[in-house]
């Protein structure tokens, strides 16, 4: 599963495994290397220097997290530690080496990164999920293996031990490490990411990559302004963004008592920002520059984003596709307030009550004339809606999509059709939705009266985002580097084919299976029992008839499985855990951390298999 684990707690050298023999780094296999000047790279030469690997998929918000965590890591110990990203793909599109190539660009990932397109890496370091860090010891030996994010100061404090250790030892080699810048590109926009149509017939496009907004005239090439430095930043006066994707044009009346005209989604400073269109003022209405490490239940408010994705207008609200924890998120301009809509932070597909559905990287939304709230949801390749509902709050739907693990290029039928990482939805002048379908490279629309998909456009570039204009789409080409207009024609039938992710299976017996998380709590830490047990368990399966007994929500870190005796043999295990733990020493009013991870296992069931999961909450394997 993409971004299928997730740490929310401050990093430290924890959970030690002790009893297990020191394990030699096994060697770096891929498909190319980039970012090294063409030069392919091996842990042999590289000895005498300390090797942080990072198993990234580019879909996967966490994997960003952990890009952005790295970069004052990389800077503070550049002399001595080298990181190595191994990109290691979940969807079809992510093992198409331009779409690597681009990504390495997009995210400004300055580090060697070894292309793994079948996995062999990933497979002989073991990992499970993504992101997954590794450790390489100046003589070696894997030292450390995290999942998940959150474990920048953890990583600092290792470096510097084994930094002492090894220079000590005299096994320590510094200097300069193997990454290679490749050429700047030359385009005026960079990887654009949302649009909106602005009054007078121009577009306000967020410049991702290059950090800035850019209204463009109606032939979607001149440029009537910029606005922002273009360096990555969080400031007003002068403007400074990171990454800024969703743009939200606000009702007038809204916009004049607020004082400003378009809201931004600058994603990657975890804000929202405030634009006045009369003279390109920016304001900081949200977020402090910090990333949200708490979960927070729906009703409540929150100080802190995560990764904001795209706005709507929806129920005299802004609604915010909370990418980083997976949810809706609302947000009034009037006072400033900021509250969870839907989504327990809980990564999947599930229906139901907005406070007990499960999104999955919610990237897109659009509201119809009915005042359904559209949501396309990345990671679980769906059209997921939202309906209003005065008795009992917004309640969530799947229009398309089966889930984490399967995706595909199919038209027809709702319940059958396929999509793969969709970023980007608008409503069409008949109530039919258009689907910014990313890697595909297409436009697909689905109709609420017949339940069907059909396809609207193809080989585009990921297309990252969709509006209306007249009788055409303007489409953001977002690998293309630009904005293009298609017409809006009677869809085609597409069936390109269904794809699962592909990942080695965890072998295991069929019948009972004992399920047990590890998790031992920082050094200075310990579990929170004051208001009883600090931990919760949530288990589900794909299929669902995977599995006759131990799914569902419930305290502990154990949990007593049982597969379906005529059940499908092999599927996928969906688990998620979070615990709490608290400094010592200061009783009631000790500062409390979260620690939360996802996994996503394929699991085959084989007689003989073993009878027992464990898996690490947080894991420190050393030697």
């Amino acid at each position: 599963m993409c971004a299928s684990v997730r740490n929310t707690g401050a990093g430290r050298r924890v959970g030690l495994l002790v009893g297990r023999s020191r394990v030699r780094a096994p060697e770096l296999r891929g498909r190319r290397w980039l970012n090294t000047g063409g030069a392919e790279l091996s842990l042999a030469e590289l000895r005498g220097k300390i090797v942080l690997l990072d198993f990234w998929t580019f879909c996967c918000i966490n994997c960003l997290h952990v890009l952005d965590e790295l970069r004052e890591l990389e800077q503070r110990h550049a002399d001595v530690l080298v990181t190595i990203g191994v990109h290691s793909p979940k969807f079809v599109h992510e093992a198409d080496p331009d779409a690597v190539e681009a990504a390495v660009e997009r995210y400004a990932v300055h580090h060697p990164v070894l292309d793994d397109p079948e996995l062999v890496t990933w497979d002989a370091y073991a990992a499970r999920a993504w992101p997954t860090l590794v450790v390489v010891d100046p003589a070696g030996y894997v030292v450390a293996q995290l999942s998940g994010e959150g474990h920048a100061h953890g990583l600092d404090v290792l470096v510097e031990e084994l930094v002492a250790e090894h220079e000590a030892a005299g096994t320590l080699r510094r200097g300069d490490g193997p990454y290679v810048a490749p050429p700047e590109p030359a385009t005026a926009l960079r990887f654009p990411g949302k649009v909106v149509a602005l009054p007078g017939g121009t577009f306000l496009v967020s410049d991702t990559a290059h950090h800035q907004l850019v209204e463009l005239e109606p032939d979607l090439v001149t440029e009537r302004r910029r606005i922002g430095t273009g360096e990555r930043g969080l400031s007003d006066a002068p403007a400074r963004f990171s990454e800024p994707q969703g743009l939200l044009l606000l009702p007038e009346p809204v916009a004049a008592a607020a004082g400003y005209d378009v809201v931004v989604a600058d994603t990657v400073n975890h804000a929202l920002r405030g634009l006045r269109l009369a003279d390109g003022a920016v304001t900081t209405l949200a977020g402090t520059g910090e990333q949200l490490r708490t979960r927070v239940e729906v009703g409540a408010g929150a100080g802190e984003l995560s990764s904001p994705w795209d706005l709507a207008w929806w129920q005299d609200r802004v609604v915010v596709a909370m990418a980083g924890s997976h949810q809706l998120w609302s947000f009034d301009p009037a006072t400033g307030v900021l509250t969870v809509l839907a989504g327990t932070t809980n990564e999947g597909l599930r229906d139901g009550p907005r406070a007990d559905a499960f999104l999955a990287q919610p990237s897109g939304l659009a509201t119809g004339p009915d005042a359904t709230l559209w949501v396309a949801d990345a990671e679980t390749s769906a059209l997921r809606a939202v309906a209003p509902a005065p008795a009992a709050g917004a309640e969530v739907a799947t229009a398309v999509g089966q889930g984490l693990f399967d995706f595909g290029f199919r038209d027809g039928p709702a319940d059958q059709a396929l999509l793969q990482h969709p970023l980007g939805v608008a409503v069409l002048p008949d109530s039919s939705v258009a689907l910014a379908d990313t890697y595909n490279g297409a436009v697909r629309r689905y109709d609420p009266a017949t339940r069907t998909v059909g396809t609207l456009a193809r080989d585009l570039r990921e297309p990252s985002d969709v509006v209306v204009d007249g009788e055409h789409l303007v489409v953001v080409e977002s690998a293309a580097h630009r904005l293009v207009r298609v017409p809006i024609p009677a869809s085609t039938r597409v069936d390109a084919g269904a794809h699962r992710v592909r990942r080695a299976r965890t072998d295991l017996s069929p019948g009972a299976l004992a399920l047990r998380i590890d998790f031992t709590p920082p050094t200075g830490q310990h579990l929170d029992t004051r208001f009883g047990d600090p931990t919760s368990l949530t288990v589900a399966a794909s299929p669902p008839g995977l599995l006759a007994a131990g799914t569902g929500t419930a305290p502990g870190l154990d949990r007593a499985l049982r597969f379906a005796a005529d059940g499908p043999g092999e599927g996928v295990l969906q688990v998620s855990v979070a615990a709490a733990a608290c400094d010592d020493g200061d009783g009631v009013f000790a500062a409390c951390h979260r620690y939360q991870q996802d996994w996503g296992i394929p699991v085959r069931l084989v007689d003989g298999a073993p009878a027992e999961l464990v898996l690490d909450l947080r894991a420190v394997h050393e030697g």
